[in-house]
Parts: structure tokens; C-alpha cells; sequence
């Protein structure tokens, strides 16, 4: 789950330097799965199975990298009321996907991703931050039904491994609680009483260590209290259908996992790995890591591990963590990367041109 999206600075300024967590991270995963390696991996037995791996399967869970993009664009393209067209959308998402993987997860990447649509449609950053703030209120809707997915579920299937021992155990649930009393009232204020958030706001400025943001952070939420206005204007069915993309768009990318797992150990329970991919995701959101880097490949042993053969724990991990993470990197550097060359070129040719001086 993400925190609402910080609002960019009216000058235009994008969030804090990204480039130090963005090498921090990458290079922190990558320790944590050389390290899973290293106690997990046996060579001769892997080989061996790699004759059982199912292609198909394989090739359909990469083919859940496509739907989980497109969906996701196509949720920006709708709740924007078709002012991103689709193939904008895609560019945004996959953006979004870039920034959350080097911002905290409990932060996530709406501040660069607002800023990047206002930048990249030349709108004003209060539009495209409201778009944001709809798509991730649909997120934490979503979050609540996969919280209470797993508590239903829980007395059936052993969704939470038996690793995490009986305080654990009790900790990750009385975290589940925590999160779905979040989302509660995340939902609430934005629906009924968006002033809550202003009059909490201003009790916990009245620290004097705090007292210098009171104006800023003011001005901000009164501009979400006008955006929620907004929000709460809209049909059912604009809510409806906004909520199924949204989950069309996180089935897919928990779906990756599952035909993952599946193409190599066709015995493991497609049903029991989705739930854990469920908890797994819900449990990086408290990662302070960006992208949850290096936290994520333990939950990935913790919860998947013990789901398949010890032999295929890290080069599933390394595969997912690819095409779920590395890939996204390297498509959202090329899309900031090509979008900076883009707004430079236009900023020089709109910079007028000096006049040549007058000979006297």
C-alpha cells in the first residue's frame, strides 16, 4: 500500500535525487539473491529438472508483464476521463512502475509519476495529482479486499508459513488489521471527511520541530480536500468500473509469480502460492528499502520457498525479480531518460534567439 501522493512543488521540481537509491537498491537485491544462491542453489539437481519445466506456463507468465502494463494504462486512460489517451497511459504506468521501485514502498512513486503526466501531457500538476490520487484510493480498495481475502481464507489453507512461528504469525495479522484500519480511513476521510486529515494535520504541527511545514503542508491539504470534491462527484459505476481494472491490473502481476512457480514444479497448488504472493505483497509495504529491495527476496524465501524444491528457490526468485523489478527499471530509465531530452529540446526552442548587435 502507498501513502496519497506528495504534490510536487509549484516550481516543477522533481522529488529528492533518485540515482544513489536507485544504485543502493538494485545493488542491494542483487546481494540478497547472490546470498539465496549461495545457501539454496544445487547445480546438478537443477539441471536435471530443467527437462520437466513447462514452456507454456512459462511463456504465459511472462505474458502477464504485457496485461498488468496494459491494464494499468488503461485504468489511467479511463479515470482520467480519457483526457490520457491509452498509449499515454502506458508511458505514465510503466513510469509509475519505475518510481515506485526506487522510492520506499510505503511512500510508492505517485509524487514522480504525478509529475512526469503533468510533464508529459502539459497538464497542470493539480489534474494530473488528482488522477493519481484516484488510481491509488482504487489501490487501497483493492488492498482491503485482498486483506480480507487472506483472513477468510486463512482457517483452510496455510497462507502464512509455518516459519513465522506463533508470534509472528500473530504479528503479521495484527499488521493486516492495522493496514485494513488504514484503508478504512483513508477511505473515509476521502469520501466523507476530508477535513479529518486537516485537523489532524494541524494538532501534529503544533510541535515546534514541525511548526516551519504547518504552511505548506496546509495549502496541500486543502488542495486534496478540493480534489476529493472531485472524487466524490463521480458515479457508482465510474467506481465500479475503475476497481475492476484495477484489480485486472494486480491479478496480473501476482499471476507472474504463480505461473512461475508452476512451470517448474507443476505439483505446487497455483491457488495456496497466489494467497502467499498476496500476503508477500502486503508485507513489502512496511520494507523502508526502495522498491523493497533486498526485503522482498527474504519474503520471497519465507513465503514461496517452501512451496517448491529447495534447488529451484533462487533461480525463481532471480526470474522473478527480473521481470517484475529489473525490467521495469531499465524501461522507465530509457522513458525519463528520452522525456528529459524531449522537454530540453523544447525549452531551446522556445528560448528566443539574440538579436545580432548593430554595427555603429
Amino acid at each position: 500500500m502507498s501513502l496519497p501522493p506528495q504534490v510536487p512543488s509549484p516550481n516543477g521540481q522533481a522529488p529528492s535525487p533518485w540515482r544513489a537509491r536507485l544504485l543502493g537498491s538494485v545493488a542491494l537485491s542483487l546481494v540478497v539473491v547472490a546470498l539465496v544462491t549461495y545457501f539454496t542453489f544445487d547445480w546438478r539437481a537443477f539441471v536435471e529438472a530443467l527437462h520437466e519445466v513447462n514452456p507454456l506456463l512459462l511463456t504465459l507468465g511472462i505474458g502477464t508483464l504485457g496485461l498488468r502494463v496494459l491494464f494499468g494504462a488503461w485504468r489511467l486512460h479511463y479515470v482520467s476521463h480519457r483526457h490520457l489517451t491509452l498509449r499515454a497511459g502506458v508511458r505514465c504506468q510503466l513510469v509509475w512502475d519505475f518510481s515506485s521501485n526506487i522510492t520506499p514502498s510505503a511512500i510508492g512513486g505517485g509524487p514522480f509519476a504525478a509529475l512526469f503526466i503533468a510533464r508529459d501531457q502539459r497538464l497542470p500538476i493539480g489534474e494530473a495529482t488528482a488522477i493519481l490520487l484516484f488510481a491509488i484510493l482504487l489501490d487501497q480498495l483493492f488492498f482491503a479486499f485482498t486483506i480480507i481475502l487472506i483472513l477468510v481464507a486463512l482457517p483452510f489453507l496455510p497462507v502464512l508459513p509455518s516459519a513465522l512461528g506463533t508470534v509472528g504469525g500473530g504479528t503479521f495479522l495484527l499488521y493486516l488489521g492495522l493496514a485494513l484500519g488504514w484503508v478504512a480511513f483513508f477511505a473515509y476521510t476521502t469520501f466523507f471527511r476530508p477535513e479529518l486529515l486537516e485537523r489532524l494535520a494541524r494538532r501534529i504541527l503544533r510541535f515546534r520541530r514541525l511548526r516551519r511545514f504547518r504552511e505548506r503542508v496546509i495549502q496541500e491539504l486543502l488542495s486534496l480536500q478540493a480534489r476529493t470534491r472531485l472524487i466524490r462527484s463521480q458515479p457508482l459505476g465510474f467506481f465500479l468500473k475503475g476497481f475492476l481494472l484495477t484489480a485486472a491490473a494486480w491479478i496480473s502481476r501476482h499471476l507472474l509469480l504463480v505461473f512461475l512457480v508452476w512451470s517448474v514444479y507443476p505439483e505446487a497448488e497455483a491457488i495456496l502460492v497466489f494467497l502467499r504472493t498476496l500476503a508477500m505483497t502486503l508485507g513489502s509495504v512496511v520494507l523502508p528499502t526502495p522498491g523493497g529491495s533486498g526485503g522482498v527476496e527474504g519474503l520471497y524465501v519465507l513465503f514461496i520457498g517452501p512451496l517448491m524444491p529447495r534447488h529451484f528457490v533462487a533461480p525463481t526468485l532471480l526470474l522473478w525479480r527480473l521481470l517484475s523489478y529489473y525490467v521495469f527499471i531499465g524501461i522507465g530509465l530509457f522513458l525519463t531518460g528520452h522525456h528529459m531530452q524531449r522537454s530540453l529540446r523544447r525549452r531551446r526552442r522556445l528560448r528566443p534567439t539574440p538579436e545580432p548587435a548593430q554595427e555603429s
